[in-house]
């Protein structure tokens, strides 16, 4: 996957995960948004998976960051 198409697929899912997250979430989205590309480090090359990943950090983020 070229450079480009995997940002575009980060954002994606980001955008995705984040639909909940209140405009002034920036440290939420700033968590999950560091959270995605180190489980592509690791090894997770599924969207779904990536999906996954930034589910689990949105939940394991402080409610006031929400």
């Amino acid at each position: 996957m070229s450079d480009t198409a995997t940002a575009a697929l980060f954002r994606a899912i980001l955008d995705e995960v984040c639909e909940i997250v209140s405009a002034r979430g920036t440290g939420t989205r700033t968590r999950i948004a560091s959270e995605i590309p180190k489980a592509a480090t690791r090894g997770e090359a599924s969207p779904e998976g990536l999906r996954q990943v930034g589910g689990e950090a949105l939940s394991g983020a402080p409610t006031m960051w929400r």
